[in-house]
C-alpha cells in the first residue's frame, strides 16, 4: 500500500490543521492506521492510532482531547483533527499503515512520506 500524507503548514499557536493519509494500491479497509510524528533531535513518536473498522483509537497523553483520528474506509482517507496547537507539536507527521487489527507499536509495515506542521508561538 502506498501512502500520501498532506495538509501541514505553519500554524499559530490555538489554531487547528486537518491532516489527511490517501491510501492506494491495496485494501485499505485491512490496515490499522496510526499518526507518527518527529521532532528536530527528537525521536519518532506514536500520535494517534486507530482500527480497521475505526472502533478503536489511541492517543499519546501529549494530544489527547485536542487531536482526532478518523478514517473514511469507502475514500481510502485517514485523517487527523489538530486543535489548540501548540508550538511543541512543531514535527514532521507521518502517516503509517499496518496490517494488524489495531497496534499502538512503532513497526509498522508501512509508511507515508511526512508533511510539516509548525506552530508559532
Amino acid at each position: 500500500v502506498q501512502l500520501q500524507a498532506y495538509g501541514g503548514g505553519l500554524v499559530q499557536a490555538g489554531g487547528s490543521l486537518r491532516l489527511s493519509c490517501a491510501a492506494s494500491g491495496g485494501a485499505f479497509s485491512r490496515y490499522a492506521m496510526g499518526w507518527f510524528r518527529q521532532a528536530p533531535g527528537k525521536d519518532r513518536e506514536i500520535v494517534a492510532a486507530i482500527s480497521r473498522t475505526g472502533d478503536r483509537k489511541y492517543y499519546a497523553d501529549s494530544v489527547k482531547g485536542r487531536f482526532t483520528i478518523s478514517r473514511d474506509n469507502a475514500k481510502n482517507t485517514m485523517y487527523l483533527q489538530m486543535n489548540s496547537l501548540k508550538p511543541e507539536d512543531t514535527a514532521i507527521y507521518y502517516c503509517a499503515a499496518d496490517r494488524s487489527v489495531f497496534t499502538t507499536s512503532r513497526d509498522y509495515d508501512y509508511w507515508g512520506q511526512g508533511t510539516q506542521v509548525t506552530v508559532s508561538s
